[in-house]
């Protein structure tokens, strides 16, 4: 036998003998493992295969790709996986219902309290009305700052643009006449961002008091066929407040009480008059987008209207009661004066307390 450390055939001719050659060719673990082929098990060449060696599985496409490559790839397919099956089942929102910012009203009705509702002088109805409480003739009663100052995020332009685009939506919800009392809607609706033009229309199609579809959350509305004003003109006394709901959203506040001078609808011009109350706070978000479109967000309404009857249904309309109409009686809640913004706007029914309820 030969010398273990030569060649089963002996040394190369030519060759040194010595294995010193061949130290600098190390077959260690990860190599033989990396390797595309490997010989045949015994049973294999028993069973005749064609081949003296096969190649590893997988071999041609990932044998040489590192297995911590391979686990990255594993992962990035499961969360792509994933991100496509939550996207497919998520549920989707409703065409007809609303986006991220949803409308909440409350509204306090007041009753009478004399007892029934008093006339108005027809040729000055608002003679009634105290001089020191500040009322003033339409959007000039609206008290919009004069000096629109910038806010931490957002410029004095911007925040001029919010003012006036809040004034717009005031006129068209509170002062016009074909929303007040011709069923009118569209002047509103134009101004609300997408996200709650959704909610506006089942307000209206399908109007509840559910704090969240009352049409007279939006706006101040009659029915036209029972309501009609007496004078186009309505007094308004308040202010408008501007502040940053975050680095991205202003937020801006008002808060008026509205008077109105009304006669039932198909009337004569000399028929009797009433003064109609509303007092309302009113919460906008506005972000950059709605800055750039004209439009914004109502967020929140708090409104305290009368005199009317506690029990009326005033999601769609408010119902004023008529001249002489009698409120409650006997157990009568607290009083309550609209002009009054140092108390809180939303309450339960209560007594209209002057300077509109006699």
């Amino acid at each position: 036998m030969g010398d273990p450390g030569e060649p089963p055939e002996g040394a190369p001719e030519g060759g040194s003998g010595s294995d010193d050659e061949f130290r600098s060719v190390v077959f260690d673990e990860s190599f033989v493992r990396a390797a595309r082929i490997t010989e045949l098990s015994a049973n294999e060449r028993l069973g005749g295969a064609a081949q003296a060696i096969r190649h590893k599985a997988g071999g041609r496409l990932f044998g040489t790709v590192p297995r911590q490559a391979l686990t990255l790839l594993l992962l990035i397919v499961l969360a792509f996986g994933a991100a496509v099956y939550f996207g497919v089942t998520a549920p989707l929102r409703d065409a007809g219902g609303v986006g991220g910012t949803e409308l909440t009203t409350e509204l306090t009705v007041l009753t009478p309290a004399t007892g029934s509702v008093p006339a108005a002088d027809p040729s000055s109805p608002f003679a009634s009305l105290p001089g020191a409480t500040g009322y003033a003739d339409g959007a000039a009663g609206f008290g919009l700052p004069t000096v629109r100052d910038a806010t931490a995020h957002f410029s004095q332009a911007q925040v001029s643009t919010a003012l006036d685009t809040v004034g717009r939506f005031l006129a068209a919800s509170e002062l016009a006449p074909a929303v007040l009392v011709q069923g009118q809607t569209a002047p509103v609706r134009l101004l609300l961002a997408p996200d709650e033009q959704g909610q506006f229309d089942q307000s209206l199609t399908a109007p509840l008091d559910d704090q969240h579809h009352s049409a007279t959350g939006w706006m101040v509305r009659f029915d036209p066929m029972k309501i009609a004003l007496a004078t186009d003109t309505v007094k308004v006394a308040g202010g408008v407040t501007v502040s940053e709901l975050d680095p991205g959203t202003l937020q801006i506040t008002s808060d008026h009480t509205l008077v109105y001078a009304l006669r039932p609808a198909g009337a004569v011009t000399n028929g009797p008059v009433s003064l109609y109350s509303v007092r309302r706070e009113l919460t906008f978000d506005l972000n950059t987008a709605d800055l750039a479109s004209g439009q914004l967000d109502l967020v929140n309404s708090a409104e305290q209207a009368g005199p009317s009857a506690c029990g009326a249904a005033q999601a769609e309309y408010l119902q004023p009661l008529p001249v002489g109409a009698a409120g409650p009686a006997g157990g009568q809640p607290v009083a309550v004066n609209p002009a009054d913004h140092a108390q809180p706007a939303w309450q339960s029914c209560a007594v209209l307390a002057t300077p509109t309820g006699g």
